[in-house]
């Protein structure tokens, strides 16, 4: 088959066609791409326009006294951490005198131990707080060998919830004191 010369110009202008379509879609793409981009740079620089040297000049001073912040409360943990044995000690003399006692102690408490002096001696003063279960004569030992056979202890308050009807002879009892612990200097 042998084509004549108006074929080829129409096949010649067809090809040209599809080039310029051709052409005219990655041109129309890059174009899109060209104007995001565009975009992003104006963004950026508005971004990097607002960010102040000023403020990153003081960030420094401000962290450190952030740090020394950090580092006083750190101290001050590193003090409360620096007592547990105390209360592991007053544990352990609570539980002995309520098993001797045959009473149960059912929570115990405390809070951080204060610096004091009796009597002109540098002590620590450990606050805590027991609820204890038991039969009424055995609470009120508890509490007297407690306030009476410990000379570093000292009851506050000891209150007894009566239940009613009273058909039950074991009573809830909540006890307040504070444990005396001496401090070297």
């Amino acid at each position: 088959m042998k084509l004549s010369k108006k074929s080829w110009v129409f096949i010649s202008i067809g090809l040209f066609l599809i080039g310029l379509v051709g052409l005219w879609t990655v041109y129309s793409q890059q174009s899109g791409v060209e104007k995001q981009l565009k975009e992003e740079l104006t963004l950026l620089n508005s971004k990097l326009s607002s960010i102040e040297l000023e403020q990153l000049a003081k960030k420094p001073g401000e962290l450190e006294q952030q740090l020394d912040k950090t580092l006083a409360q750190s101290e001050t943990a590193r003090e409360t951490l620096s007592q547990p044995m105390n209360s592991i000690i007053v544990s352990d003399m609570l539980f002995s005198t309520a098993e001797a006692n045959s009473v149960n102690i059912t929570a115990i408490s405390s809070s951080v131990a204060n610096q004091v002096t009796l009597e002109g001696v540098p002590c620590l003063a450990l606050p805590v707080t027991a609820s204890v279960e038991g039969e009424l004569n055995r609470l009120v030992d508890f509490v007297t060998e407690l306030n009476g056979d410990y000379p570093i202890t000292e009851v506050n308050s000891f209150d007894v919830q009566i239940p009613y009807p009273a058909d039950n002879t074991t009573l809830s009892a909540s006890i307040q004191m504070v444990v005396y612990v001496y401090e070297e200097s």
